[in-house]
């Protein structure tokens, strides 16, 4: 009953409980105030569009490509993830898509619970994390799980009815960031000399599943000692996260020491997952990150996971592999998704669990 009293405990200003508490953690403690980050790029996706895909364009040039290329693989191999502007959504779009999760989340607790994973028995419907471990800390947070593609595999039971426009706010904005992912995809693939379809064509099919999440952090009066998110890599190929308007929260790991994520406006944060660790090679990164609560103002954000269908088996792309210069580093997997949630629950580093 604890991880669904969050909302409860914050309305009331109570202590949160010992389940909330971090604990020592090997990823460092909850600073109040750590520093912006300043190493995470803003890369405009309409430029390395052109550039990259429409060589008949008068504003192409190999000079431009390679900029815009270069660009894209220090930002991954590095931060693994950068801001990306010229998406092709609208700053008005953006603001419906937060407008209808905050709605969500302030209809009556009673109402809420109709969409609850827990009558679902799996992962997806509105609640907080499944209990896998006895020593697991709780997130400070609420979240509602939809798998949008493939669109044969949405729950719509579990999809909200109120406010009435959600399912149609969702379905236009999830093929819209699927539009911007697969523009990216290729170009990652580009940028390390490889096929468009490297990265695509087991990370981007038909069967490959993206799925929204919306979370949302209550204000806590103890932020100093719980998390909204605990630090984890997440299990995706590609994350795009829509910020909150105007509360930070977001945090990553950057040469051992965690660095705020700026809000940009009419930004998207795109970040690599493991899976795309994995079948770069450990060339680009999937960065660990983490979200802190706020004790005055509540927090909301909406992430889309891109990732392949669990049969597929995902592994490092031949051509990135090299017995001399670059060996394999990891194995060849199925179901990641599965092995990266329980070993997140655990607080067990899920690619470390798949390294050759």
């Amino acid at each position: 009953m604890a991880a669904m009293s969050v909302q409860e405990i914050s309305i009331n200003g109570d202590q949160p409980p010992p389940e909330y508490i971090v604990k020592e953690s090997s990823f460092g403690c909850i600073e109040s105030s750590p520093p912006l980050a300043d190493q995470i790029p803003i890369i405009d996706i309409v430029d390395a569009e052109k550039c990259l895909f429409s060589p008949s364009s008068l504003e192409y040039s190999e000079q431009a490509e390679n900029h815009e290329l270069q660009k894209l693989r220090t930002a991954l191999s590095s931060a693994g993830c950068f801001q990306a502007v010229g998406h092709g959504i609208s700053d008005s779009f953006l603001d419906k898509v937060r407008e209808a999760a905050k709605h969500f989340f302030a209809l009556p607790v009673e109402e809420k619970q109709i969409y609850s994973r827990a009558l679902d028995g799996g992962s997806e419907g509105y609640g907080n994390d499944v209990i896998v471990s006895e020593k697991q800390v709780l997130d400070w947070s609420y979240r509602l799980t939809l798998r949008v593609f493939p669109q044969d595999q949405r729950r719509l039971h579990l999809w909200p009815q109120n406010p009435n426009d959600f399912g149609e706010m969702l379905h236009e904005y999830a093929t819209k960031i699927k539009l911007m992912m697969g523009v990216v995809f290729k170009a990652m693939a580009k940028s390390l000399d490889l096929e468009e379809d490297s990265f695509a064509k087991q990370l981007f099919g038909d069967q490959s599943l993206l799925q929204a999440r919306f979370n949302f952090y209550p204000p806590c009066s103890r932020s100093d000692l719980v998390l909204g998110v605990k630090p984890h890599t997440d299990r995706s190929g590609m994350t795009v996260l829509l910020q909150d308007r105007d509360v930070e929260g977001l945090q990553i790991l950057m040469d051992g020491k965690w660095v705020r994520v700026p809000i940009v406006p009419h930004a998207l944060v795109l970040n690599l997952g493991d899976q795309m660790q994995i079948m770069s090679n450990g060339i680009y990164k999937s960065p660990m990150h983490r979200v802190v609560t706020n004790t005055e103002r509540m927090r909301l954000s909406v992430a889309l996971f891109n990732e392949p269908d669990p049969e597929t088996e995902i592994g490092p792309v031949e051509h990135l592999i090299d017995d001399e210069t670059r060996p394999r580093l990891y194995k060849s997997v199925k179901n990641y998704g599965r092995i990266n949630y329980e070993c997140h629950q655990r607080g067990e580093i899920a690619l470390e669990t798949v390294k050759i």
